[in-house]
Protein backbone atom coordinates (compact mmCIF):
# COMPACT_ATOMS: atom_id res chain seq x y z
CA UNK A 1 0.00 0.00 0.00
CA UNK A 2 1.27 3.46 -0.84
CA UNK A 3 2.01 5.75 2.06
CA UNK A 4 -0.84 8.19 2.78
CA UNK A 5 -3.39 6.36 0.64
CA UNK A 6 -5.99 4.32 2.49
CA UNK A 7 -7.39 1.32 0.70
CA UNK A 8 -11.16 1.17 0.73
CA UNK A 9 -12.71 -2.16 1.63
CA UNK A 10 -14.43 -4.01 -1.20
CA UNK A 11 -18.17 -3.38 -0.97
CA UNK A 12 -20.44 -5.84 -2.77
CA UNK A 13 -23.26 -3.94 -4.43
CA UNK A 14 -26.61 -5.67 -4.10
CA UNK A 15 -27.17 -6.76 -7.70
CA UNK A 16 -30.71 -7.99 -7.01
CA UNK A 17 -31.76 -4.65 -5.50
CA UNK A 18 -30.16 -2.80 -8.39
CA UNK A 19 -32.05 -5.05 -10.80
CA UNK A 20 -35.32 -4.18 -9.06
CA UNK A 21 -34.52 -0.49 -9.36
CA UNK A 22 -33.57 -0.79 -13.04
CA UNK A 23 -36.77 -2.64 -13.89
CA UNK A 24 -38.87 -0.14 -11.93
CA UNK A 25 -37.27 2.72 -13.87
CA UNK A 26 -37.95 1.00 -17.20
CA UNK A 27 -41.35 -0.50 -16.40
CA UNK A 28 -43.19 1.48 -19.08
CA UNK A 29 -40.81 0.74 -21.96
CA UNK A 30 -39.36 -2.36 -23.55
CA UNK A 31 -35.90 -3.23 -22.27
CA UNK A 32 -33.53 -5.50 -24.14
CA UNK A 33 -31.75 -8.20 -22.17
CA UNK A 34 -28.40 -7.06 -23.57
CA UNK A 35 -29.05 -3.49 -22.41
CA UNK A 36 -30.26 -4.63 -18.99
CA UNK A 37 -27.12 -6.73 -18.44
CA UNK A 38 -24.88 -3.86 -19.53
CA UNK A 39 -26.66 -1.44 -17.19
CA UNK A 40 -26.39 -3.82 -14.23
CA UNK A 41 -22.66 -4.27 -14.89
CA UNK A 42 -22.20 -0.51 -15.15
CA UNK A 43 -24.15 0.24 -11.97
CA UNK A 44 -22.81 -2.57 -9.80
CA UNK A 45 -19.42 -3.56 -11.20
CA UNK A 46 -20.46 -7.21 -10.91
CA UNK A 47 -18.47 -9.94 -12.59
CA UNK A 48 -21.37 -12.40 -12.56
CA UNK A 49 -21.87 -14.24 -15.86
CA UNK A 50 -24.27 -12.99 -18.52
CA UNK A 51 -26.35 -16.14 -18.04
CA UNK A 52 -26.60 -15.54 -14.28
CA UNK A 53 -27.62 -11.91 -14.77
CA UNK A 54 -30.11 -12.86 -17.50
CA UNK A 55 -31.71 -15.38 -15.14
CA UNK A 56 -31.97 -12.79 -12.37
CA UNK A 57 -33.43 -10.19 -14.75
CA UNK A 58 -35.93 -12.69 -16.18
CA UNK A 59 -37.19 -13.72 -12.74
CA UNK A 60 -37.43 -10.16 -11.43
CA UNK A 61 -39.11 -8.90 -14.62
CA UNK A 62 -41.72 -11.66 -14.42
CA UNK A 63 -42.49 -10.78 -10.79
CA UNK A 64 -42.77 -7.08 -11.61
CA UNK A 65 -44.62 -7.50 -14.92
CA UNK A 66 -41.90 -5.78 -16.96
CA UNK A 67 -41.35 -6.77 -20.60
CA UNK A 68 -37.76 -7.70 -21.42
CA UNK A 69 -36.88 -8.53 -25.01
CA UNK A 70 -34.40 -11.31 -25.69
CA UNK A 71 -31.63 -10.26 -28.06
CA UNK A 72 -30.65 -12.54 -30.94
CA UNK A 73 -27.25 -14.12 -30.57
Amino acid sequence: MMKGIAMLPHVETNVAACCDQLLAERSTALLSMKEAIALLRERTGTDRSDADLAGLITKKAALLGVAVVSDPH
